[in-house]
């Protein structure tokens, strides 16, 4: 094969060793015993055609470039974290950034109709494996695709939320990591009763049009009793009743607030932080970014554990797993985190026993 005529030049070399490789296959001994041996072309060509095979096949692995898509519920500002801490975890996985694994990010600017636009987009862009957040996210991309991929890092109850079939065996094209784990709405109230030892009447603020924010409302219940605390469920399904809901609250005598989690109160961090100040209630919120925005304290997952885990499984799905075997994960490491400045702002000293317990501390 000539240059000239398609030919590149490794098959050109590759053509070349076809022609002139010989291997040579004893067929007798002669009378002095010295073996006569001849130059047999068909296994000169078998050795040919595998060396060429090999070449192809390790050209075309290194050809391979996956395609990851990310649905952002948010902005790019204020979803920038997340996206960038997968990355970071994905990169430590064999992966080269341009030669085997590009990124498409697409946000949503908290608007459901947008979102189901940006999710169509990434699946006209030919991803390999979809990866998003929230349970809005993951049902956006749901009705766009049902065959490609779909890793999950926080979504509370996704059996519940239609997504899969159970956590043990997902069953489909989705699988991912629960926000949610049983010990968090209890342990948010016996972090609450530690630090204000007289506490009896805690409200929990919670959405009731999402099944995640009932399960937690119920979870609430028997740590309660236990702690000896009385419940005001603060029950509010829009930035708007948020004002109305924590003036509720205090007129109710509670003195402090267990915040659920939810897509609203992430969504609205600042202003329940700011609410929770003007009345001057402690609040324990489910994710640390609360109390970076003012908030007192907040116990959950460990986020960048959750980033780790879905490089993880996305790492495994480009590898050949089927996500419908991939268990749905729920937090084993959780996060304590505590804003002191907040504390001193509404007269609180935290117990001791509190801070030996706190991952991270803001002063």
């Amino acid at each position: 094969m000539d240059a000239d005529e398609g030919g590149s030049g490794d098959q050109i070399a590759m053509a070349n060793r076809l022609r002139l490789t010989f291997v040579a296959v004893p067929l007798a001994t002669g009378r002095s015993g010295d073996q006569v041996t001849v130059a047999h072309p068909l296994i000169s060509i078998l050795v040919a055609v595998m060396l060429l095979s090999g070449g192809l096949t390790s050209e075309a692995q290194q050809q391979k470039l996956f395609k990851i898509g990310w649905l952002a519920p948010g902005s790019a500002s204020s979803s920038r974290s997340g996206p960038e801490l997968f990355r970071r975890e994905i990169l430590k996985r064999a992966y080269i950034e341009g030669k085997n694994i590009t990124f498409e990010y697409r946000y949503a600017e908290n608007n459901f109709r947008r979102r189901s636009a940006v999710a169509a987009e990434l699946i006209r862009l030919g991803v390999d494996v979809l990866v998003t957040p929230n349970t809005e996210g993951v049902l956006a991309l749901k009705s766009a695709t049902q065959t490609i991929p779909i890793v999950f890092y926080n979504v509370p109850d996704p059996v519940e939320a239609g997504l899969v079939d159970s956590l043990a065996r997902p069953g489909g094209n989705i699988t991912g990591f629960s926000s949610i784990a049983p010990v968090l709405a209890g342990k948010r109230l016996e972090l609450l009763k530690d630090t204000i030892p007289k506490l009896t009447r805690v409200a929990v603020l919670w959405n009731p049009q999402r099944p995640s924010g009932e399960q937690q409302w119920k979870e609430s219940q028997l740590p309660a009793r236990a702690l000896g605390l009385q419940l005001h469920s603060m029950e509010v399904t829009s930035a708007e009743k948020l004002a109305a809901a924590f003036k509720e609250t205090v007129n109710a005598r509670s003195a402090a607030i267990a915040i659920a989690s939810s897509t609203l109160a992430v969504q609205n961090q600042i202003q329940i932080a700011e609410l929770a100040a003007k009345y001057r209630l402690p609040a324990i919120y489910p994710r640390e970014d609360f109390v970076v925005s003012g908030g007192l304290m907040s116990y959950g997952p460990d986020r960048n554990e959750n980033y780790r885990r879905a490089a993880y499984y996305v790492d495994r799905i480009l590898q050949g797993a089927n996500p419908a075997d991939l268990p749905v994960e729920q937090p084993m490491t959780f996060d304590l985190v505590i804003n002191l400045k907040t504390a001193k702002t509404l007269g609180l000293a935290i117990p001791p026993i509190v801070l030996m317990r706190a991952t991270r501390v803001i002063k």
